[in-house]
C-alpha cells in the first residue's frame, strides 16, 4: 500500500472508530518510518537513566518498540505519539502481545500539537530538521531535569549532555533540559 493510501486509510479507520466529532487533523508524515534496532533502543533507554516514576513519551513512536521495552525492562509508564494510524494500530497490538497495554498509551497525534508536560523523559529519532522545530517546545513544555534522548540527530548548537559514540553505527545523545534561566535560545 502507497503512504498516500494508508494515510487515507488511517484517516478511514478514525473516522469509524472515534465518537462523531471533528474528524481528527492528518496530515502527512513529516519522516519515512525506520525502527530504532532492539539495541539502539537499549541504549537509549539506559542513557535516559530510567528509573520508577518516569513518564516517557515517544516521539514519532512507530511500532512502539521503545515505550514497550522501557514499561517492560523498568517499569515505566509511556506514550507514544504517531501521525500514521497504521504505526498506532501496531503498536497497541504490540503493547497487547507484550502484556503492557496498562503502562503503555498510544495516541494518533502530531507532535508539535500534543502536550510533553507530563513527561519526564522524551525519545525522538526523527530528522535534524525536526529536532530543530521541536526543541522550543519541548524546553517551553518540559519540566527542568527531565530528559531528551535523540538516537542519530542533534539539537543544533544545544550541546547535548552526554553521547554514546556508536550504537549501530549511530550516535545517541542525551540532554537533560536546563533551568529556565539558563536555556538555549
Amino acid at each position: 500500500m502507497t503512504p498516500f493510501l494508508r494515510l487515507l486509510a488511517g484517516a478511514a479507520v478514525c473516522a469509524l472508530l472515534l465518537p462523531a466529532q471533528d474528524p481528527p487533523k492528518v496530515r502527512w508524515p513529516d519522516v519515512r518510518y525506520e525502527p530504532s534496532t532492539d539495541n539502539m533502543v537499549r541504549a537509549m533507554l539506559k542513557l535516559a537513566k530510567l528509573k520508577k516514576g518516569d513518564v516517557l513519551y515517544d516521539l514519532g513512536s512507530g511500532d512502539g518498540r521503545i515505550n514497550i521495552m522501557a514499561a517492560k525492562e523498568f517499569g515505566v509508564r509511556g506514550v507514544g505519539i504517531d501521525i500514521d494510524m497504521e504505526r498506532i494500530t501496531e503498536a497497541r497490538e504490540n503493547a497487547r502481545k507484550a502484556g503492557v497495554e496498562k503502562l503503555v498509551e498510544f495516541r494518533l497525534g502530531d507532535l508539535f500539537e500534543e502536550s510533553v508536560s507530563r513527561a519526564s523523559v522524551v525519545t525522538l529519532y526523527l530528522q535534524p530538521w525536526i529536532n530543530l522545530k521541536i526543541r522550543p517546545k519541548l524546553l517551553r513544555e518540559l519540566k527542568p531535569g527531565s530528559r531528551i534522548v535523540s538516537n542519530l540527530h542533534d539539537m543544533g548548537d544545544w550541546k547535548p549532555d552526554e553521547t554514546i559514540e556508536n550504537v549501530d553505527n549511530h550516535p545517541i545523545m542525551l540532554w537533560i533540559v536546563p533551568p529556565r534561566d539558563r536555556q538555549p535560545r
